[in-house]
């Protein structure tokens, strides 16, 4: 069971307290509270109708027809039957109520198959486990759960089988990553039999924050994340845990998340939307003028013999007819337009989804439309902006060389080697996709995983349809193809390692140096949260207490331990002292790496080539591959421990003291670790380098070591410089070796931070920044990323459309830069702009500086463009209000921006000042979780589902897997989305005004009485069914331009970008041509039947059947497409309204009363007059569309 309590005013804080004034308990208990039952649909049995028709009356044009047809039931103002006046709303109600209801109806199923799935529950009554469905499980009930098992509700961890109280979850039916993640048992909670808990828990309220989570036990036990398991994870190389229910069904974080597919008002919506009230102002002038006209008309008629005696006044009688005038002209607004609307876009989803060449064989993916109503905004897009890493690189980490005590090794065959991998695939030869490929016969063999899992689609936010791989299947790691694992190292520093085999080495400096660079190894190896794991063993099986009692570390003159002691107390830097200058190794025991150097990678113990590294990044994959590559190998993780193995010592045991996480904010890890060989507290880091570096101080008192230090950072920086320069990620390594007393210190602080309820997280951060200070700087790595194929392409053909394109980065600038000129987004004949400023009032004047060089040039001849690179301190002061201005005058004139070092949400400022203050069409595009902002600000957010898992793809509007598929995304179907619905949308405009016009003339010459010249049924039926699938055909199948065209001429994007398809005057131009067409077809037939005894129905006959010929070959004209699809709906429109008025003229005798069409239409069709005027009416009525068109 659960409560909500609130703490009595006055009392004293406590961790109750500080949860927050609403907190929830959880205790072990037979009442059933809050259930698991999850439901995703909107209606019942009883409420699809009720709730159904409130929903469809938010639209207003839903209103003003029910208005209509209600006051066509008044007698005074009615105009023809009102039993008539209510099929075209309750037609348009009931098309959108079943498509509705077809939508729910998927949901449901979905719905009740999750709800079905079995879990284990404890049951008190029978004192055992016994299987339960998903929507029995109760807050406050025990789950046990297995291998590959998926996470029924959010529970607590309160046993595992892994020894040191570990599980191990899959998340990627959550956020799509496949990487493990680790959680732990409640610390310091006694380890007791789960049936027997029956603590009080207390903590926060059900919220959507995945990685937050905050409680308590007995007001002295805290609760954090990673204590936690999540709805719809799954359970992996753990074989039973059993956890207690905390939140269940829509209250889980699973639930929380689930907001389904994004709703946006396209830019073409809001433009519909104002010429829908020019509709209006229309129909009410039309509808004043006719009232007007025959309150006029009666004031002049005195005593007419064929008027009913009547006391209304014209005034009155005027004021009537102008409400029977709005329900004679009501088909002025296009009632049909909203739902055709909505067909058409489904459809364009529907091949937009289904083009192949969006299919991703490798990742077996296709493109996701998650935002159901914006797809023609992707015919308007204006800026684009990018993040690089992932986006437009692969995401695939390669360790390409390293700097190591300021000496760089450029790994010259290495560089040949990723030159090689490139040829391959550029043939089709891809070694990833053979890695990958072979990969997935891994499986989980040594545990007992019988039960089957399924991918919770609807936790997710995926369709029914769309296919997302099984949590049962083989999984593969992450990060970990030939490519990425295969280094090559440098034979120099191979060279340097094996003088340790020579039998005289001197010490100080070379040793010195070896320190260096087995420290710097070594951080490379266990600076990381990397999951280790084989084919045929389990995570937490890898790393057992057997295997390091057969340890023992290669024969020195000195004991081994003695001389690593001595080898790695160096901590800082200057405190040792060789007692002997000589050291006397075994010569064989570094020659395994003398052949190291050879293609084939390094050679390790057997087995270990089927070591498997998990990483949470591709960066940290790549690091540990390298770091193997030198036999510095990581075998083993535990929650306590790692096992490493280093060239020369064998395999030790480091004992693992803490792990201080990557944030955002440090921009840096760190282990804290207990050595194996020297016994100290000795702490790794890696991090970006504009951080290590200015945190890389040497000790006090260390002078020797001083210089030195110095000399490293100086030689390193210039190192970091040129690994910039070629485009290469960079991280620098540092350590810091503690002393007892300093640790003891940090560690009770630390403990405090860890176990505290409020404010958690800051404290955590300020106890690691505590930590990390007075580093010894050991090194760099230079990581190459490449670029995904047809990138430069891609931004080439996005920039010729007039698509002007941002990138903006977290890395170093002259990485930026690099990649800029890469991708070509920086063209060689490019003045480049550089904007470094360290005050604003700098930036001010540097802004202004650049705006006028750049005016210079745009005045000057042969100037072919500029780009601006800004960094992220920069950006801090041009984001302010005061210089925003000058930094959008500039950018706005730029060909390109790079904004590199730049956060998550100056990215998200940078796309909102772009979007609202220049007004106009933004799409942002990246892979990652510090993407997810600027995706969501952006009118059209693109996520990628790369390497770094589905956080971005889960918050955008379109998915697609490669960067190059924006192209035709935008160029193509972008612009024919766009094109589609304008044309379709205006033609709608056009039928709908050139049909209510012919009404509208004939009241000159009916008193303005409100009369028709044609029966009831042919005028509602004429918009809603006569001329109603043409337009549909016309907006989801026109192509104005092939799709080779488009992509081998970009140029011809502009027009949707400056909405030459559908402007105001493009508008206004159209109402002339239906006014001018209405004239024609109105006043032709007028004109033959003058003098003639032809009755009103017989007057209208010819003009209904010309508009309808008018309107329907009007489409032709404008069509650019013509199939025998076009030709099947033209001709059946055209057969099924003359079929329709034949027989209704045929058997229809008071059909229509007052009026008696019988026989009607069908004497007319039989008459030479009749086609002649319909003939001549039509070609007179196109004859000026047709010669615009030519």
């Amino acid at each position: 069971m659960y409560s909500l309590e609130r703490p009595v005013r006055g009392q004293s804080s406590s961790p109750k307290d500080r949860l927050g004034r609403k907190r929830r308990t959880v205790v072990s208990s037979l009442t059933e509270d809050e259930d698991n039952k999850v439901t995703t649909t909107k209606y019942s049995f009883l409420s699809f109708i009720p709730k159904n028709l409130f929903e469809q009356l938010h639209r207003c044009a839903n209103i003003y027809f029910i208005f209509l047809a209600a006051l066509n039931f008044v007698p005074v103002v009615n105009a023809f039957q009102p039993e008539i006046s209510i099929i075209p709303i309750l037609l348009v109600l009931a098309v959108t109520a079943v498509k509705d209801l077809w939508e729910d109806y998927r949901k449901h199923k979905s719905d009740k198959f999750i709800n079905g799935l079995v879990c284990e529950i404890y049951s008190r009554k029978q004192q055992t486990y016994v299987d339960q469905r998903w929507q029995d499980v109760h807050v406050g009930d025990f789950v046990r759960l297995s291998c590959n098992e998926i996470i029924p509700a959010d529970m607590l961890l309160l046993y595992s089988s892994d020894p040191h109280g570990v599980c191990y979850i899959e998340t990627a039916n959550l956020d799509g990553e496949t990487n493990l993640k680790q959680r732990q048992l409640v610390r310091d909670l006694p380890r007791q039999v789960c049936e027997n808990f029956h603590s009080r828990i207390e903590c926060e309220n059900p919220n959507n924050d995945l990685s937050r989570f905050r409680g308590f036990i007995k007001a002295r036990v805290g609760l954090h994340n990673n204590n936690l398991l999540l709805r719809s994870c799954t359970i992996r190389n753990t074989e039973t845990v059993i956890g207690i229910v905390v939140y269940a069904g829509h209250e889980t974080k699973a639930m929380k998340n689930n907001n389904g597919p994004r709703y946006k008002r396209s830019k073409l919506e809001r433009r519909l939307n104002v010429d829908v009230l020019w509709s209006v102002v229309l129909l009410v002038i039309m509808c004043l003028t006719a009232a007007i006209g025959h309150g006029l008309w009666l004031r002049n008629l005195k005593d007419a013999s064929f008027l009913n005696p009547d006391t209304t006044s014209p005034a009155l009688s005027g004021f009537y007819l102008f409400w029977t005038m709005i329900i004679v002209l009501q088909v002025l607004i296009p009632i049909s337009l909203y739902v055709s609307i909505e067909i058409v876009k489904l459809c364009q989803i529907f091949f937009i989804q289904n083009d192949v060449d969006f299919y991703n064989e490798y990742m077996d993916s296709r493109i996701q439309c998650r935002a159901l109503n914006i797809t023609e905004d992707l015919g308007q897009i204006q800026y684009v902006f990018s993040d690089k890493t992932g986006t437009l690189t692969e995401n695939k980490m390669v360790f390409r060389r390293c700097t190591i005590a300021g000496v760089e090794y450029p790994h010259e065959e290495n560089a040949r080697r990723l030159e090689v991998y490139k040829e391959d695939e550029a043939m089709g030869c891809s070694h990833t996709l053979k890695s990958r490929a072979s990969a997935k016969s891994l499986s989980c063999k040594s545990l007992s995983c019988n039960r089957s899992s399924v991918s919770l689609h609807t936790l997710t936010g995926h369709s029914e349809g769309e296919e997302s791989p099984s949590p049962t299947l083989p999984r593969h790691s992450a990060f970990s193809s030939p490519m990425e694992k295969d280094i090559v190292p440098d034979p120099f520093l191979v060279q340097k390692l094996n003088c340790l085999s020579s039998p005289l080495f001197l010490l100080r400096d070379a040793s010195m140096e070896l320190t260096y660079i087995v420290d710097f190894f070594m951080a490379l190896a266990i600076c990381n949260t990397v999951v280790v794991s084989s084919p045929n063993q389990p995570r937490h099986v890898r790393f057992g207490l057997p295997r390091f009692s057969t340890l023992s570390p290669p024969h020195t003159t000195e004991s081994p331990r003695s001389f690593t002691r001595r080898l790695f107390s160096r901590g800082k830097a200057a405190s040792f002292t060789p007692k002997d200058k000589m050291l006397h190794l075994n010569p064989g025991a570094w020659s395994g790496l003398e052949n190291s150097n050879g293609a084939e990678g390094p050679p390790c113990e057997p087995g270990a080539d089927e070591l498997i590294y998990e990483a949470e990044s591709p960066d940290e994959a790549a690091l540990v591959h390298a770091a193997r590559a030198y036999r510095c190998t990581l075998q083993g993780r535990s929650l306590e421990r790692l096992l490493v193995e280093l060239p020369g010592m064998g395999s030790l045991a480091v004992r693992l003291l803490h792990i201080l996480p990557f944030d955002s904010t440090r921009k840096r890890m760190s282990v804290v670790v207990r050595h194996p060989l020297t016994n100290q507290v000795v702490v790794y880091t890696k991090g970006a380098d504009s951080v290590i570096m200015d945190l890389a101080e040497s000790p006090e008192g260390a002078e020797q070591s001083d210089g030195r230090q110095g000399h490293i950072r100086e030689q390193t920086q210039k190192h970091l410089d040129n690994y910039a320069r070629e485009g290469l990620r960079t991280l620098c390594i540092a350590k810091k070796v503690l002393e007892e007393e300093e640790y003891e210190i940090w560690l009770k602080r630390h403990a405090f931070a860890e176990t505290s309820i409020e404010n958690r997280e800051e404290l955590l951060l300020e106890s690691a920044q505590r930590l990390e200070t007075n580093l010894t700087l050991l090194g760099a790595t230079g990581i190459v990323d490449r670029l995904q194929e047809e990138v430069p392409e891609t931004i080439e053909a996005l920039q010729r459309a007039g698509v002007k394109v941002w990138v903006l980065t977290g890395d170093k600038q002259e990485t930026a830069i690099n990649i800029a000129c890469a991708c070509k987004l920086l063209r060689s004949t490019d003045q480049l702009l550089t904007a470094n400023c360290g005050s604003k009032e700098a930036c001010k004047a540097l802004l202004l500086e650049l705006r006028a060089e750049v005016e210079c040039g745009e005045a000057a001849e042969g100037t072919s463009g500029f780009t601006l690179v800004v960094d992220g301190r920069t950006l801090d002061f041009a984001l302010q209000e005061d210089l925003k201005g000058d930094f959008l005058e500039l950018s706005r004139r730029c060909r390109a921006v790079v904004c590199c070092r730049s956060t998550p949400l100056q990215k998200s400022h940078v796309v909102q000042l772009v979007r609202d203050q220049l007004r106009v069409m933004t799409l942002a595009i990246g892979d990652g979780a510090n993407d997810v902002s600027m995706i969501q600000v952006a009118d059209v957010g693109i996520g990628i589902s790369g390497q770094e898992g589905m956080q971005a793809v889960m918050s955008s509007d379109f998915a697609i897997s490669r960067f190059k598929h924006l192209r035709k995304l935008l160029l193509v179907h972008g612009h024919w989305c766009y094109t589609r619905l304008a044309n379709m949308i205006l033609y709608f405009f056009y039928k709908n005004v050139m049909y209510v016009n012919l009404l509208f003339w004939y009241q000159f010459f009916c008193g303005f009485s409100g009369s028709v010249m044609t029966n009831s049924w042919v005028l509602i039926f004429f918009n809603l069914l006569f001329t109603s699938a043409p337009p549909l055909l016309y907006g989801i199948l026109d192509k104005d331009v092939s799709a080779e065209t488009l992509i081998k001429l970009p140029e011809l994007y502009k027009s949707g970008q400056n909405s030459k398809a559908y402007l105001p005057s493009t508008f206004w131009l159209t109402m002339l041509d239906a006014l001018y067409q209405s004239l024609v077809c109105f006043f032709i037939p007028y004109f033959a039947h003058a003098g003639s005894d032809a009755d009103m129905l017989s007057f209208g006959s010819p003009i209904n059947a010309s508009a309808l010929l008018i309107i329907l070959l009007h489409q032709v004209i404008e069509s650019r497409t013509l199939t025998w699809l076009h030709v099947l709906v033209l001709v059946g429109s055209a057969l099924f309204y003359f079929s329709f008025t034949l027989v209704f003229s045929v058997v229809c005798v008071t059909c229509s009363p007052p009026t008696n069409p019988l026989g009607v239409d069908k004497l007319q069709m039989s008459q030479p007059l009749f086609y002649g005027v319909c003939a001549l009416t039509t070609v007179l009525a196109l004859l000026p569309r047709y010669t615009y068109q030519q």
